[in-house]
């Protein structure tokens, strides 16, 4: 475990001695939307039907408005902390390449988060921005989701598919998803029909997961991969975006070489870490804005 012991206190549970977390690595390197940095430098987000709020002092981390029983059954699974980051970070330092990234985004960990909703976040975020994301699932959720009350400001949760379903491709539309909203509707509707099944796609093999996912409308291999990684526990995953991109050009393969080859590349390379070293590349290329 990433953490020694845990304390309650009169709104949250404190996480002591907590290694490999950094708040602004982990909400800042593209793999949620639902997170934002206060100006006392927490970060607060609606996750799982609930908002928490997180603040780092020192080695200690503290979660606002949970419960210990609730940070043993939920949270510290969402935010991995049962996972010894340190020991992947050694073994991709290996590669004296990777280390730079790894050194730079040491507080990394990635996050188990809900199926349906990095599915239909991932395929908002096909050529787009990640304001103009936030923006389309915020959206979203204030019109189907529940409204959450905390230090009298006012969240929503994002919607079941029960509730997704009610939309039209025109309400998408108007939640700002552009060209998506009738990837998003067809999407759903095979959802709440039955014909797809996430739980099903996410017990396949990693090979075979890819390829279920993209026989969903909006759905590439890029898209497939980010939903595997932040959803499904498919470490082998291998996002490559434009950064991705440019990282792995910078470190690793000529300029000519197409996403699926710099895929394979990875995959190859890092094995079942894939999706680790491609979240410290991520980050590292972004926050630097690298340049080939």
């Amino acid at each position: 475990m990433d953490f020694n012991t845990i304390e309650s206190f009169n709104n949250g549970v404190l996480v002591k001695d907590v290694k490999n977390f950094e708040l602004s690595h982990i909400f800042d390197c593209g793999q949620c939307f639902r997170w934002n940095r206060r100006e006392n430098g927490s970060y607060i987000g609606v996750a799982l039907g609930k908002v928490i709020e997180v603040e780092k002092k020192g080695n200690d981390v503290l979660i606002y408005n949970i419960n210990e029983e609730e940070f043993k059954n939920t949270w510290c699974e969402y935010f991995d902390l049962s996972r010894n980051y340190t020991k992947i970070k050694g073994e991709l330092s290996k590669d004296i390449l990777l280390k730079k990234s790894v050194d730079f985004g040491y507080g990394i960990r990635l996050l188990k988060q809900e199926k349906l909703e990095m599915l239909i976040s991932f395929i908002i975020s096909a050529n787009n921005r990640i304001p103009m994301i936030k923006k389309a699932i915020e959206n979203i959720s204030k019109k189907w989701g529940e409204k959450i009350t905390y230090n009298n400001d006012i969240f929503y949760s994002f919607p079941t598919i029960d509730k997704l379903h009610t939309g039209s491709e025109k309400d998408f539309e108007e939640c700002s998803t552009g060209f998506r909203a009738k990837y998003l509707k067809d999407t759903i509707d095979r959802i709440y029909s039955g014909e797809v099944n996430l739980d099903f796609i996410a017990s396949l093999n990693d090979d075979d997961c890819h390829k279920e996912l993209q026989k969903l409308m909006g759905v590439g291999p890029k898209v497939a991969d980010c939903i595997m990684l932040f959803s499904m526990n498919k470490y082998s995953a291998f996002p490559v975006d434009v950064w991705v991109k440019k990282a792995m050009m910078k470190f690793y393969v000529a300029p000519d070489v197409s996403l699926k080859k710099i895929r394979d590349f990875g995959r190859n390379k890092f094995g079942n870490l894939s999706g680790f070293a491609q979240q410290y590349l991520f980050y590292y290329a972004r926050e630097n804005k690298i340049q080939v």
